[in-house]
């Protein structure tokens, strides 16, 4: 009885979980993971103007959206962040992201290096970003040429956007290397659940303690 009362006078709002690497590097991967093994976790599904791949479904992958519908959402202020991503336009939509988070609901990201930046530096006590590398670049090249589904000049644009992506990620709370896909998931899991008990996220926290002294 006790303790379920304390559970409800302790609550907690929710965080910004920002996954970002370059591409190829497994962070959808990891997302896709998470997604099923943390099933409170509730995906921001970006939009995008980029074409659809054969493997993406529309609001499952991305909601995918004319230029002019992207410039319209980005004008009415409706995207939390956008960027610019091989000549392609991406953001994250408001309104779900802030209710989730008012509601205590965790919000998992996958964006790049441009939109954790906007997301740290308009609400940093919300967000936890981790940078995700490739071991190396040739494992890289290798993972991007076995996913066949990108011409040979685009993979090398995005080997050159990978090394200028790199070198942010100093801009993050947490960095690890994808050498083993297990052993990065569950450090991944590891990092979610200690962000989760800091005590700077618990909302009536000292109440319940006043409570305590005071019995």
């Amino acid at each position: 009885m006790i303790a379920h009362f304390a559970n409800e006078q302790i609550s907690r709002r929710g965080l910004m979980f920002v996954l970002s690497s370059p591409s190829g590097a497994g962070k959808t991967t990891l997302t896709r993971l998470l997604r099923e093994q943390e099933p409170s976790l509730t995906l921001s599904v970006s939009v995008t103007t980029r074409n659809r791949r054969p493997s993406e479904v529309d609001g499952i992958h991305y909601h995918f959206i004319s230029e002019a519908e992207f410039f319209a959402m980005k004008e009415r202020g409706a995207l939390l962040e956008s960027a610019q991503v091989h000549g392609n336009h991406y953001g994250s939509p408001r309104d779900k992201v802030e209710q989730a988070l008012a509601d205590g609901k965790d919000v998992l990201f996958d964006i790049d290096y441009q939109g954790a930046q906007q997301l740290t530096a308009s609400a940093p006590d919300d967000v936890v970003s981790i940078f995700i590398l490739p071991p190396s670049m040739q494992e890289l090249r290798s993972r991007l040429e076995r996913r066949a589904e990108d011409a040979p000049d685009v993979i090398e644009r995005r080997l050159a956007a990978a090394r200028r992506e790199i070198i942010r990620w100093r801009d993050y709370r947490y960095v690890l290397v994808n050498d083993d896909l297990d052993r990065t998931f569950s450090q991944l899991r590891m990092i979610l659940a200690a962000e989760r008990l800091k005590r700077e996220r618990q909302t009536g926290l000292e109440t319940f303690i006043d409570s305590l002294i005071d019995q």
